[in-house]
């Protein structure tokens, strides 16, 4: 697909909390937004409960109010100007005392969260809708939500005699996780999740329909996620590894085109 084709596109990327875009989708958002893709980002949470990385850059108290600036700030270095929030609060992992809070992501109303996704694809009428895997990546609770948010809202939003967006789920490949953990334990850098977890962290390879070329957009991707300050530091483990090394996994993303069934892939076209 040509840029000129691109920029006749309409997109809708909805994510649990800010930064979920940056790894696994950002080189797709930049090339989108650089060819003039109208490109629409929902964030359902306010990342409340996310680490800090510096002290000096949020406190407990208002990690909401900085995540969300570190968002739209994000969204600025990748050209996206129409982002909405729903405002819940960040759920936290499975099992965490914050799935309990009432207004938890994870405790949401479903018809009222699935109407708001449909209103937006009848206004913006997207021809793609990117979200979560059903799996949530790592089983985050808020990313589950989510992915069944928007699969439900696709579904309703659509007409079978006429307009239907295609759902793409945002996919981080079990063997991509496994490639940089490796290269993160072969220069004695501890990896962000246990390694004993890696066999069951992303997507099932088979899953993955769609790989996206986003070699050109690398340095976007990178520029927009070290935005988010309080959850990447630049001394993490992602960020230690050599740039070419980084250049290199970042530059390629995946995804699964979940629906309509037998639709064309749209996304390998780009």
């Amino acid at each position: 697909m040509t840029v000129t084709n691109i920029s006749r596109l309409s997109v809708l990327a909805c994510f649990a909390h800010p930064d979920d875009e940056g790894f696994a989708s950002g080189g797709l958002l930049a090339m989108l937004a650089a060819g003039g893709a109208r490109v629409t980002l929902v964030c359902a949470t306010n990342g409340d409960i996310g680490e800090i990385s510096d002290p000096s850059l949020a406190t407990p108290e208002n990690l909401w109010q900085v995540r969300k600036q570190e968002l739209r700030n994000a969204m600025a270095v990748t050209g996206i100007d129409d982002l909405r929030f729903f405002d819940y609060r960040d759920s936290g992992m499975e099992g965490w005392d914050d799935n309990n809070h009432p207004n938890a992501y994870c405790n949401a109303d479903d018809d009222h969260v699935i109407g708001l996704l449909a209103g937006i694809i009848a206004e913006i009428n997207p021809h793609v809708v990117l979200t979560h895997d059903p799996s949530g990546g790592y089983g985050h609770p808020d990313h589950k939500t989510m992915s069944d948010h928007a699969t439900a809202a696709v579904q309703r939003a659509s007409d079978p005699d006429g307009f239907t967006p295609l759902l793409y789920y945002v996919c981080f490949p079990r063997g991509v996780f496994q490639r940089w953990w490796q290269e993160m334990i072969d220069r004695g850098i501890e990896p962000p999740f246990a390694v004993d977890a890696i066999d069951s962290l992303g997507t099932p390879d088979d899953e993955v329909t769609t790989t996206v070329d986003v070699s050109a957009y690398v340095d976007t991707k990178i520029a927009s996620l070290k935005c988010h300050r309080t959850q990447i530091s630049d001394d993490g483990p992602f960020f230690r590894l050599p740039p070419d090394i980084m250049a290199g996994l970042m530059g390629a993303e995946y995804y699964q085109l979940a629906a309509p069934p037998g639709a064309t892939d749209l996304l390998s076209t780009l």
